[in-house]
């Protein structure tokens, strides 16, 4: 399924947003994933030669929807419904990856970001975004898409959760009908994974509405 985009990127052709990773980038939605959250996720799976292939490794590809250009992945937004998100990778294969020692360490770190949906909800992971396309609207289509999916499995809401690092990504969810509904503190946190903050928020699912898109 794809979506035209009004505005174009760098390359000659629109952006379009379909479902799931095309087969063979799992490489570069990885690049994208990690470039996007590697500070946040950093602690729990540095160092990035490493993180990367292990994050490719362990995509679950049908929980995405990614925006092409000229063929290029160039962004996407991970979600999380029917016990699968877009990033997965059992206990057994992070210990395998980095090691039973260091593997614990990691795996309390990973326990601390695990979001689990509410009956009814969507979770969205977060957006990564190529920085040459960034601007351009790119974001806000991922969103819609994702929107889209929330109202074909009958969720009432989307929910994700945005760190007090991102500001700008808070606005763009903001902008998408997006409000906070609480922000939990971690001060002790901030050293560690490099934020103090994470504010959840929700977005009602239009599901009358064209594709569940929602209308400013």
């Amino acid at each position: 399924m794809g979506l035209d985009a009004t505005g174009t990127g760098t390359g000659t052709g629109p952006v379009t947003v379909r479902r799931g990773v095309p087969a063979g980038a799992e490489r570069r939605a990885a690049e994208l994933y990690w470039d996007a959250f590697g500070r946040k996720l950093g602690a729990a799976l540095n160092p990035p030669d490493k993180a990367v292939p292990f994050i490719a490794a362990h995509l679950n590809a049908d929980r995405a929807v990614c925006a092409l250009l000229d063929g290029q992945l160039v962004g996407l937004a991970g979600y999380q419904h029917g016990g699968r998100a877009l990033t997965g990778g059992s206990a057994s294969a992070v210990l395998r990856a980095y090691g039973h020692l260091r593997g614990l360490h990691r795996l309390v770190l990973l326990a601390l970001f695990e979001r689990h949906p509410a009956p009814g909800q969507l979770v969205m992971d977060g957006i990564a975004v190529d920085p040459d396309v960034r601007g351009r609207g790119v974001g806000s289509l991922l969103i819609e898409e994702v929107a889209a999916v929330a109202a074909e499995q009958d969720c009432r809401e989307i929910r994700l959760d945005v760190i007090d690092t991102n500001p700008r990504a808070r606005a763009l969810y903001e902008r998408r009908g997006f409000r906070a509904v609480r922000t939990e503190h971690t001060p002790y946190l901030r050293g560690l994974l490099g934020f103090g903050a994470v504010t959840t928020m929700h977005r009602p699912v239009e599901a009358n509405g064209p594709r569940g898109l929602y209308t400013p």
